[in-house]
């Protein structure tokens, strides 16, 4: 009688927490009386998991304009005046393709010539529905490594549900079929590239040992083509708790290089030359934190996370560099950013340098050409301005790229350059009028004192001092940007519903550079939660909104971020939309990938970090006292990167302190949390029925 009469105060995912919870614990340890949840395909987790769907979709699912919601969003998703974005490959440009008859997609080409004029004639490659329906199988296409130049054989990544682990299998691109007794990888975290037509460097699940304790490759093995992988042999390998060993390989007509890094951490490790001649390494005279951003046969670029000497030079971070590999002392500075600016991105395309750079989050594009032997002359692109510009592709052995713009009010735009000239190949149609949307661009005073940039996109006929319900979103970790692009489909609808989006550039991410991102490192992660309470201060204190109109949305480490939003700052918003998160800081590192952000994080098993991290981390820190805003919480049982765990067990802890909250899991789409557009679709209407059921109730 106690849980029914629960169930009318409080959500029905909460109801069934609370009767299923006391009878489903009794066996597992008392610091963690949810750890059974951890049980990915367990029968007991997978039940709670189904009871929780069961009672929060419907909720959601009867809000009004759901329907409609979704359906517009997937037409958008499906549009067939999407741009179809490709890449360079010899004469070829290759795209992926997904529509509504092509639900798991083609790959397909056209001759470069007929893109870059904006009339592509498409050739189907391989068809990922038809091979699913042939094979009976769920396949999520996740990519091609090929070897260059010719770029002919190249190895198919598929995964089963959209996990991370894939299986490959090498295909002939000329003769458009897979290769009859061809490389074939079973399903893992696999990392590899070519050595030559009939080699393969490749570190993958072996057996016992063969993993880090981030579950990735630590070792790798040169296997011979009509060989067996099993009995390929290993010519590197790292230790256990390091991250992993990556490959990556450069291919010219008459020259190859192969690259191996020890990663020891996410942020830290040692990059060597692999010989496959002699089966030998040389290591690379880099610093331990540097970042190759791009392989060459006789040059790396990198970029510096802290300020590196050599010699009589020293190169500040941030700085991009180029080394040459058989000649370390002869590297030379190639671009410093100022103090507003941060590298976002470097492409090379034949002997061109491109670097989309960030000033004050807003990008251009920079093209480096050698000038004799004098150095290196710089000139800026000219591409719009005010928004985000993104290489997507680049020409191998040609000055040519491919290259996209969008802002919050401008739709995607793709661009053809060659030798610095640039033309326009296809804009993509406005799904909105930008007249009915005005954007700024404000700054919150954080905890210590530090300037936060975020974006306001609010309707335009929004009022000073009429509050808006305000969406939220940030991610503030791992280097990564949130840059202005042009609005997804649900927050188009959001808009047009009368709502404001802010998008906020919290540090942690890589917005100015090693700093922003080094800033919230470790024991200063408290400094990206303080961040985004500042900007939720803000857009009150500019009387954009009220707390009770605001919703905090992140996934992944910006599903941390709502998590503790949700904890310790309950006050400032009245909902959370917290996607495939970590969630518990004292176990992320026990689960799937989650070694491998120690670099990140910190370690729980550092007695000092361990308290830190106790002090912040959402698990621990539900409190009964406390009254929170509902939370939507969703995650997929096919996430093999951040573990589903943390969700489930979040859930359970707020059901039993009573807090209220929505749940959702999808059986498949890995740590995208969707394997279609269909889902894509379903998962945003979801999202959207939330926001406004919560954000939309205070107004009305």
């Amino acid at each position: 009688y106690g849980a029914r009469r629960r169930c009318v105060r409080h959500s029905l995912a909460t109801c069934f927490i609370l009767i299923w919870a006391p009878a489903m614990s009794n066996d597992v340890s008392q610091d963690d009386p949810f750890l059974w949840l951890e049980e990915v395909e367990g029968q007991r987790a997978l039940g709670f998991v189904e009871g929780l769907n069961a009672a929060s979709l419907p909720k959601l699912e009867r809000q009004p304009g759901f329907e409609q919601d979704r359906s517009a969003i997937l037409a958008q998703l499906n549009a067939p005046d999407r741009i179809a974005y490709g890449v360079f490959r010899g004469d070829y440009i290759y795209n992926f393709w997904r529509d509504e008859a092509n639900v798991r997609g083609l790959i397909r080409r056209t001759a470069r010539a007929d893109y870059v004029l904006g009339q592509p004639q498409w050739e189907t490659v391989l068809d990922i529905d038809a091979l699913a329906k042939a094979e009976n199988a769920n396949w999520v296409y996740k990519g091609l490594t090929c070897l260059g130049p010719e770029d002919r054989l190249c190895m198919v990544a598929l995964s089963p549900g959209g996990s991370d682990a894939v299986e490959l299998r090498e295909f002939d691109l000329q003769a458009k079929d897979f290769v009859t007794d061809g490389f074939v990888v079973p399903e893992a975290k696999t990392w590899f590239d070519w050595v030559d037509e009939n080699h393969l460097l490749i570190g993958t699940d072996y057996g016992p040992g063969s993993t880090t304790q981030s579950g990735y490759p630590r070792t790798q093995r040169l296997w011979q083509r009509g060989t067996a992988l099993e009995e390929a042999p290993e010519v590197f390998h790292v230790p256990q708790e390091h991250m992993g060993v990556y490959v990556a390989a450069k291919h010219e007509q008459t020259a190859s290089r192969v690259y191996l890094k020890d990663a020891k951490t996410f942020w830290s490790g040692q990059y060597l030359v692999f010989d496959a001649r002699k089966g030998s390494t040389t290591a690379l005279a880099l610093p331990d934190d540097a970042n190759v951003v791009h392989f060459g046969v006789s040059r790396v670029l990198a970029l510096m996370r802290s300020a590196w000497t050599l010699g009589d030079q020293i190169f500040p971070a941030g700085a991009l560099v180029g080394v040459d590999v058989d000649d370390p002392a002869a590297a030379e500075m190639l671009f410093k950013p100022n103090e507003t600016q941060a590298i976002s991105a470097v492409s090379v395309a034949g002997e061109a340098i491109y670097i989309s750079l960030l000033d004050n989050v807003s990008g251009s594009l920079l093209r480096l050409t050698q000038a004799g032997e004098g150095g290196w002359t710089t000139s800026q692109m000219r591409l719009p301005k005010n928004g985000t510009l993104q290489v997507v592709s680049t020409h191998t052995t040609r000055d040519e790229l491919l290259i996209n713009f969008e802002s919050f009010g401008q739709p995607e735009t793709l661009y053809f350059a060659q030798d610095g000239v640039v033309t326009e190949v296809q804009s993509m149609p406005e799904r909105f009028d930008p007249d009915d949307i005005k954007t700024e661009q404000a700054f919150a005073t954080s905890a210590d004192g530090t300037k936060v940039p975020y974006y306001v996109v609010k309707p335009r006929t929004a009022r000073r001092g009429q509050p808006v319900p305000t969406w939220v979103y940030a991610y503030g970790g791992f280097e990564i940007s949130l840059t202005p692009s042009y609005l997804s489909p649900h927050f188009q609808r959001w808009l047009a519903s009368g709502g404001a989006v802010v998008i906020a550039n919290i540090r942690g991410g890589g917005e100015y550079g090693p700093a922003w991102h080094q800033a919230a490192l470790l024991n200063n992660r408290h400094k990206a939660y303080e961040d985004m309470a500042a900007v939720l201060d803000d857009v009150v204190d500019r009387r954009l909104t009220i707390p009770e109109m605001v919703g905090v949305a992140g996934g992944s480490n910006g599903g941390l971020l709502t998590g503790v939003m949700l904890t310790r700052y309950p006050d400032k918003h009245n909902a959370a939309i917290i996607a495939v998160p970590l969630l518990d800081m004292l176990r992320y590192d026990k689960l799937l990938a989650g070694a491998s952000w120690t670099g990140e994080y910190g370690d729980p098993d550092d007695p000092d970090l361990r308290s830190y991290l106790a002090s912040y981390s959402p698990y621990q820190n539900v409190s009964n006292e406390k009254q929170y805003p509902e939370a939507f919480i969703y995650t997929s049982t096919k996430d093999d990167r951040v573990h589903p765990g943390h969700a489930r067990k979040f859930a359970a802890k707020l059901a039993a302190a009573r807090h209220p909250f929505l749940y959702y899991e999808n059986i498949e789409g890995g740590h995208a949390g969707a394997a279609n557009q269909a889902q894509t679709a379903y998962r945003m209407a979801l999202e959207l029925a939330f926001m406004k059921m919560r954000l939309f109730k205070t107004r009305q």
